[in-house]
């Protein structure tokens, strides 16, 4: 859950850009004082820092992720042949995880086991 100083220094940075100004710690800390809000001082400089280069709209509308690659199309048939693989390699897996432990390990529990 986000701090109180953190949404302060968000709603600060949002404004900032609404208004087509620059993302900068004394801008931040304008904002904030004006609002009569009190934060830590590390905190508008995290966020200058972090949206100087950042095209914030991008960031708001979900960009901020790198686009995924194209892959090349495969037949139709395809599909399914990797649904299968994939179902009985899950069901391989699920043996294994019933499997009984042989030994607990003692006190520990097998804790350092690997």
């Amino acid at each position: 859950m986000a701090s109180k100083d953190e949404l302060a220094c968000v709603y600060a940075a949002l404004i900032l850009h609404d208004d087509k100004a620059p993302i900068s710690v004394e801008n931040i800390n304008a904002i904030l004082k004006a609002a009569n809000v009190t934060v830590a001082p590390y905190w508008p400089s995290l966020f200058a820092k972090l949206l100087e280069n950042r095209n914030v709209d991008d960031l708001l509308m979900g960009g901020g992720a790198p686009a995924p690659v194209a892959q090349p199309e495969a037949p139709a048939h395809a599909g399914k042949k990797e649904e299968k693989k994939e179902e009985k390699k899950g069901k391989k897996e699920e043996k294994k995880e019933e499997a009984p432990a042989e030994d607990d390990g003692g006190a520990l529990g097998g804790l350092f086991d690997f």
